[in-house]
């Protein structure tokens, strides 16, 4: 075989054993495996490595599809021992697939085949691979080769470049600030049809007058043909705008979609070995481990995960020295033999979630605390809390254990923990599991991770709610819905097991004004979303549909954090904030309680303004566009009208082309092509703008920059670290 032709099929079989052998897993974990697919799994697994000349991995494949042949038709029942040793099984064809180079590997450890064939009852001779079927022998020697053309690059084959994290995340930074530029350029294609459109206007006139006009028509005639000469040149430079710019953002959108696969891989790519690695170690502890992952298919930083992969492999060890529990001791807790370990990767409003658990004895409170005295955290007699006993097996060098092992005894695994949390801005616990057990919890800030949102809109705008928490989306007649107590009821499930759940409009959680012309009066719209233990009946105007979108960190500044997950940004470069459930939640049950709603972009108008300044119209610029979707949404709760321009050079564009009347800038400072300060400048230096209201909003705090941004002429300087709703509408209702 060729080796351009062999090495494309080691990267197809690089993928469809690691499909297989994850189905297999799958199955294996489930209550009720379809073995029929589980033996054809082995069986292709077989296949495949027979394909590509992999001995090793064949013998290994043909001795798990023979014992999943006996399981599937009851010759066999699937016991502790035969589970082991498929899990083994699996482990080594990972573990020597991973390990080719140049299509050659290590050589397999014998220990699997071994394993499969006691579960099998095979003799323990030296197993060899099935014959591969007799070729017919060639009736002439072969030709020699003719030189090959390179093969098309191959992803899993190809090369592999270290790349700092920091540029990764600023190539995904630099795509989405491409983006929003560009949606500044759209307005010249659209500037330029109006042209157009009323240079044939003025022609079109110009003809008529000069039809009507006696001898000196000539000239009028002569100006018309100029204006059509016009007119075609704008018409033609606007079709190229249109087509330049729609190239561009092809390109622009190309450009993000490949940063965001550099910036974003599924957990499963940099924690899946983890699981390898630990259940091989519970092997060469001799200790019986069921091993359950869950949400590595989520997508998230690639250098966030590789930050975490270490920490959680001292977590899983820890969880496996001190969970473990004999078998005995585990019959008599009424648990499996097996110890249940666990890695769930999860996304919590805008944090990511990562615990480690076990369902062993649960944390040793006593010991825990006899260990800080000796160690003198604690003052001798001294009593502590258990959530303080629970934070103090952080500490560097802290340890329960009896012994020193392989597995633990030296106490830094929990401190590696604690150090990589604080190393990524986030934060990890240690806490009792019910009924038994001990979980070790790290929440993370989210820069960025693919998410399926549900788009739905309230009070004439668009927000997203995480897909992972919709259960349901309703539609029901409102006059069949029971009421209680003033509000409108909705009855989940049937028979005895249905629940009644009060609908709360998402408009009154927002603390914003339902629009009745928004609402279908005989249709209730409403979605129903798990949150925490709860459901939460969410009414809502209209739904729109389900996206897979990036979301992007909620604003630093003014944002309610207890509402706002993130952002996240459709086609068209259309900012919508996304939603935390719990937080609704936690707000609807406050409304019922009969006690305020919270307000996430409303703020109360300023008692300073006059009522006619509510339709003034501001112009926001921002080149952030979560800075740009809060300040928005806060200045139009407010009554105004709001522009946005993504930065210094666009709004001035925007301001000198007169396209409506502005009353008052609110400008950001640190902006690409031109800042705050430069826009500033040249306001102050333009007579027609000279005397306009402008607001420099900037998380640039220092006496000088406030001292220069006064000095060029800013009528206010707000820092967004003290950012207050009030404080900015009042501030514009003074100068307005």
């Amino acid at each position: 075989m060729p080796a351009d032709i062999r090495q494309l099929l080691l990267a197809a079989f690089e993928v469809e054993h690691r499909e297989h052998i994850t189905a297999i897993r799958a199955a294996l974990g489930s209550a009720t495996p379809d073995w029929n697919d589980v033996f054809r799994r082995a069986h292709s697994l077989k296949g495949a490595a027979r394909a590509v000349d992999l001995p090793p991995v064949e013998a290994v494949a043909h001795r798990l599809e023979t014992l999943f042949e006996r399981v599937r038709t009851g010759a066999q029942v699937l016991d502790r021992a035969a589970a082991n040793a498929v899990q083994l099984a699996l482990d080594r064809i990972e573990t020597y697939v991973s390990g080719l180079q140049d299509g050659a590997g290590p050589d397999m450890p014998a220990d699997a085949l071994s394993a499969l064939g006691q579960c099998l009852g095979l003799s323990e001779e030296a197993p060899k691979a099935p014959p591969p079927p007799a070729a017919a022998p060639p009736t002439e020697p072969p030709a020699p080769p003719a030189p090959a053309p390179a093969p098309e690059p191959i992803e899993s084959g190809a090369a592999i470049l270290r790349v700092p994290g920091e540029a990764v995340e600023a190539l995904a930074r630099a795509s989405h600030d491409l983006t929003s530029t560009l949606a500044a350029q759209a307005p010249a294609a659209e500037g330029l049809a109006r042209l157009a459109r009323l240079a044939r206007d003025m022609r079109a006139g110009a003809e008529a007058l000069a039809a009507r006009s006696d001898a000196d028509g000539s000239d009028l005639r002569a100006l018309a043909t100029r204006l059509g000469g016009f007119a075609r040149e704008a018409a033609e430079l606007s079709r190229r705008q249109a087509a330049a710019t729609s190239a561009v953002e092809g390109a622009a959108f190309r450009v993000r979609t490949e940063a965001e696969r550099l910036a974003l891989v599924p957990a499963e790519t940099v924690l899946g070995p983890l699981a390898r690695s630990i259940r091989e170690t519970a092997r060469e502890q001799g200790r019986d481990v069921d091993l359950d992952l869950r949400g590595l298919d989520l997508p998230v930083e690639r250098g966030l995960l590789q930050a975490l992969k270490d920490p959680l492999l001292h977590a899983l060890r820890n969880a496996l020295s001190h969970g473990w529990q004999s078998p005995d001791v585990r019959r008599a807790a009424g648990k499996p033999e097996a110890l249940a370990l666990g890695l769930e990767v999860a996304v919590r409003g805008a944090r990511l979630q990562v615990t480690v658990h076990d369902d062993g004895p649960g944390p040793d409170l006593p010991r825990i605390a006899a260990t800080a005295r000796a160690r003198g955290l604690l003052a001798p007699g001294e009593d502590a809390d258990p959530e303080t006993l629970l934070r103090l097996v952080f500490e560097p060098g802290f340890s329960t254990a009896e012994a020193v092992d392989t597995l633990s005894g030296r106490g830094y695994g929990l401190s590696v923990a604690a150090d990589a949390a604080r190393q990524l801005l986030g934060s990890v616990r240690l806490e009792p599991r019910e009924p038994a057990g001990t979980a070790l919890v790290f929440s993370l800030p989210l820069s960025a991770a693919r998410r399926s949102l549900l788009l739905v809109e309230a009070a004439g705008r668009t927000y997203a709610l995480p897909g992972g928490a919709v259960e349901r989306l309703l539609r029901l007649d409102r006059a069949e819905l029971p009421l209680a107590l003033g509000r409108t009821m909705v009855r989940i499930g049937e028979g005895e097991a249905a629940t009644n759940h009060p609908v709360t409009d998402l408009t009154e959680i927002l603390g914003q004004a339902p629009n009745a012309a928004d609402q279908d009066p005989a249709i209730l719209t409403a979605v129903l979303l798990r949150a925490g233990g709860s459901r939460l009946a969410l009414g809502v105007d209209r739904l729109h549909d389900v996206r897979a979108l990036l979301v992007l960190p909620a604003p630093s500044f003014g944002a309610d954090p207890g509402l706002i997950a993130g952002t996240a940004v459709l086609p068209g470069d259309v900012p919508v904030l996304v939603l935390d459930p719990d937080g609704l939640a936690a707000r609807a049950a406050a409304s019922s309680a009969g006690l305020p709603a919270g307000t996430m972009t409303q703020a109360p108008r300023s008692t300073t303004a006059p009522r006619a300044a509510a339709r003034a119209t501001i112009l926001v610029v921002d080149d952030s566009i979560t800075t740009r979707t809060l300040e928005k949404g806060i200045l139009e709760a407010a009554g105004y009208r709001v522009v946005v321009c993504v930065d210094g050079q666009d709004a001035l564009d925007r301001l000198r082309a007169e396209i409506e009347p502005v009353n008052l800038v609110l400008a950001d400072v640190e902006m690409p092509r031109l800042d705050g300060f430069g826009l500033l400048k040249a306001l102050r230096a333009d007579p027609r703008f000279a005397r306009l209201p402008t607001i420099l909003m900037t998380s640039r705090g220092d006496a000088a920059d406030v001292s220069r941004g006064l000095d060029l002429g800013a009528d206010a300087y707000l820092t967004k670290q003290k950012f207050d709703q009030r404080q900015l509408l009042d501030t514009i209702g003074q100068l307005l």
